[in-house]
């Protein structure tokens, strides 16, 4: 099959019903282009973070400006209006946020040598008494030192005397840190206008499929980004609250990185639970704490289940936990973090190709005109039972005429 009738067939439906196709060597150009593409975002991923976080906050924001300009305000207005509001967001939470974090960090790095002496005294000689194995011995010493950064104070002046000891670093992050708003701002006040700009290049014979993909894409993509986000909000606050009410001094920050973490299915409880259980141990020391440890995460994870996915975010996005690990991990593998930022919604967007794609291949030529076989396998009927039906039909028929009565 030609190259030209698979991407038809595939992508865009029947191409008999095409009055005007596109030409292999036009199919070849097109992929060509494609894979320049490609292979140009893999040489400029280490500068396209702030573009992309850009692109996404201009995506979530483009709504809340629609809605303004229902209230008979201009876009620039309702985009003026919701970036100040957004802006005012993000500046209250870091400085609620940050300080606390900056704290309890500065706090794990106290505990690190704490750590090390248990594992290196109790968990250790324990381990190779039970098994009777030997663990390979480390310079426990010199990890101590080097990961003892507590005892120099405040960890927020180590991160700046590292991050000011490249000038470019300290430049770059400057730079980053400006640049969002900025390209964020005009992005969300010409949004319309670029899709607009790029429907206006798709060829008109594939409009009408291409703008049917686009608007399965662009639900599927707002069902990942308003549900996920708002369960991993709520995980979050849910991990962080339970965890400050039973007294662990680390409560935010293993909270926060709970509900950050709960991206990947069940990699949030984990890490989350693993990281209070330690922190516990060492804070209280007793099975009490531990226990409600569990109940917490035991609570998030039953909300999750039971009320926050099926109301955020439904089946709407339909991505099997194992597909979503493999994205986020082939994703960093990649192209780093920027792969890592991109990996679920691209995987968003090619179910939704690839959900299209089995619906065409399943009315199409090569998978065959007849569905009637599969149609009776569906309910429960064989060729025998079918003979069988149609014989007790004709009997109860020919009952019928040998028991009434003849018509004079």
């Amino acid at each position: 099959m030609k190259l030209n009738s698979i991407m038809s067939c595939y992508l865009c439906g029947n191409p008999k019903d095409r009055s005007m196709k596109v030409t292999d060597s036009q199919k070849w150009f097109i992929l060509a282009c494609l894979g320049l593409s490609i292979w140009l975002l893999s040489l400029l991923s280490p500068i396209l973070g702030p573009f992309l976080t850009a692109i996404l906050l201009a995506y979530m924001g483009d709504p809340i400006v629609d809605k303004l300009q229902t209230w008979k305000l201009s876009r620039t207005q309702g985009v003026v209006v919701t970036f100040l509001a957004l802006t005012a967001v993000f500046v209250l939470a870091g400085l609620i946020l940050v300080p606390a974090l900056v704290e309890q960090i500065d706090q794990l790095i106290k505990l690190i040598p704490t750590l090390i002496n248990y594992i290196k005294s109790t968990f250790i000689p324990m381990v190779e008494a039970k098994f009777g194995v030997e663990l390979a011995q480390l310079d426990w010493l010199q990890l101590s030192q080097q990961l003892n950064w507590g005892a120099t104070g405040n960890i927020a002046k180590n991160i700046i005397g590292n991050v000011t000891q490249s000038s470019f670093a300290l430049i770059g992050f400057i730079g980053n840190l400006v640049l969002v708003p900025v390209v964020w701002f005009y992005l969300l006040r010409d949004w319309d206008d670029v899709i607009a700009k790029i429907g206006a290049l798709i060829p008109r014979y594939y409009y009408k499929k291409s703008s049917h993909l686009a608007s399965a894409c662009h639900e599927t993509l707002g069902a990942f980004f308003r549900g996920q986000l708002m369960v991993m909000l709520a995980l979050a606050v849910i991990y962080s609250v339970g965890l400050m009410l039973i007294g662990l001094d680390l409560g935010l920050l293993i909270g926060l990185l709970a509900g950050l973490a709960s991206v990947v299915p069940y990699l949030g409880a984990i890490v989350g639970i693993g990281a209070a259980l330690v922190a516990a141990f060492f804070q209280f020391g007793d099975i009490t704490h531990l226990v409600l440890v569990a109940v917490v995460f035991g609570v998030g994870q039953t909300l999750e289940g039971t009320v926050l996915t099926p109301k955020f975010v439904g089946d709407r996005i339909g991505l099997h936990p194992v597909a979503v690990i493999f994205a986020v991990l082939a994703g960093g593998q990649l192209f780093g973090f920027v792969g890592i930022l991109l990996a679920l919604p691209t995987a968003a967007v090619i179910m939704v190709l690839v959900r299209q794609m089995h619906d065409n291949y399943r009315v199409s030529e090569l998978y065959g005109p007849d569905h009637h076989d599969e149609d009776d396998s569906d309910n429960g009927l064989t060729d025998a039972d079918d003979n069988a039906n149609d014989s007790e039909v004709t009997k109860e028929q020919t009952d019928d005429e040998l028991n009434r009565p003849e018509e004079k």
